[in-house]
């Protein structure tokens, strides 16, 4: 009598992989959300950095806008009519819930909105931010290339001390001698002033910001120029760049499709921290050349102790840095290949 035995156990079904979460499949979404709570909470901090500040600046908001005909009556009333008596806290909290329900508040040099002052000075900044950083970008990118082709040849050489130069030289140096030279002693070719009267915009007189950009443009170029021919001497001497050349690939495609795109990663991240630069490097050169921009509105904001006015615009400062932080970032991802591929 045979003896049943019982069936053997089922081998257990294989283990399936937990799907893939949507940060590890996009990680160029990853980066910008992690990044940009990362920008949230930095804005935050500068909010309440930039209030203290603000608080403890010498002098009195009112005392700034009565000037000479101040009293302790008339400081008294205009302390009350600009809010000045309030609480610090209380006075942040009204400044940053206006800043989600768009009450931005007036200016406490002559009781105007302040976003009606600011805006205008934010477009021509914007001009003459954006306008230098690209022509920079283009020209640095151009010369760093260029000399990295002719290594160790009279233009490599000549082109390396002149950025050395550059670079220790500030703004105002190269503005000056761009003003000397190009608007009062050797020629007379452009205006020395970049002054917009009101209402006019960049746009109306081009003219006015042929030697503020030229003054910014000078300025970026040496970093980018020497983060670039050195990217790209690497680049070239890498083993895949010789692997082509043995191949007998053509010089110019050997360049373009081979070293340049392995060579701009590094940059991008140079001409990043160089539009940076420019959002604070706008304050010199439009105090300068007297242009209407968000620099020059800083300084007179300081100058008269207006507190709103100071706030909202290091606070847009903040937030541009932010942003190109975060842009940068994802250009250079996306620049590098094997970096941008799910893993």
């Amino acid at each position: 009598m045979a003896v049943a035995t019982a069936p053997a156990p089922a081998a257990p079904a294989p283990a399936t992989s937990a799907p893939a979460s949507w940060r590890a499949t996009h990680p160029i979404l990853d980066l910008v959300y992690r990044r940009g709570l990362a920008g949230i909470v930095t804005l935050f901090a500068v909010s309440i950095v930039v209030f203290v500040a603000t608080q403890i600046l010498p002098g009195n908001a009112a005392y700034s806008v009565l000037g000479r005909t101040a009293t302790p009556g008339r400081l008294h009333a205009l302390e009350q009519q600009l809010h000045l008596n309030r609480p610090a806290l209380d006075q942040y909290w009204v400044w940053l819930s206006g800043l989600f329900t768009g009450k931005l508040g007036n200016s406490l040099a002559n009781n105007l909105p302040v976003w009606g002052q600011i805006e205008p000075r934010l477009v021509d900044s914007s001009a003459l931010v954006f306008i230098s950083g690209a022509i920079g970008t283009l020209l640095g990118v151009a010369f760093g290339a260029l000399a990295a082709l002719r290594k160790d040849s009279v233009f490599d050489h000549v082109s390396s001390v002149v950025a050395l130069a550059v670079t220790s030289l500030p703004e105002f140096v190269i503005g000056i001698a761009l003003i000397i030279f190009f608007a009062t002693d050797v020629f007379h070719l452009l205006p020395a002033v970049s002054f917009l009267g009101e209402g006019v915009y960049f746009w109306n007189a081009p003219k006015l910001l042929v030697l503020p950009i030229a003054t910014l443009i000078i300025v970026i170029i040496p970093y980018i120029y020497r983060m670039m021919r050195a990217a790209m001497v690497e680049a070239l001497e890498s083993e895949y760049v010789e692997m082509a050349r043995l191949k007998g690939v053509p010089a110019r495609r050997l360049v373009i499709k081979h070293a340049l795109p392995n060579a701009i990663a590094p940059t991008i991240q140079v001409v990043g921290l160089n539009f940076l630069y420019l959002a604070g490097g706008i304050v010199i050169v439009e105090v300068l050349f007297g242009y209407p921009g968000i620099g020059q509105g800083l300084y007179f904001a300081v100058q008269n102790r207006d507190i709103p006015e100071i706030q909202l615009i290091v606070l847009i400062l903040a937030a541009f840095y932010v942003f190109m932080n975060i842009l940068t970032d994802v250009i250079a991802l996306l620049a590098t290949p094997r970096r941008r591929i799910a893993r």
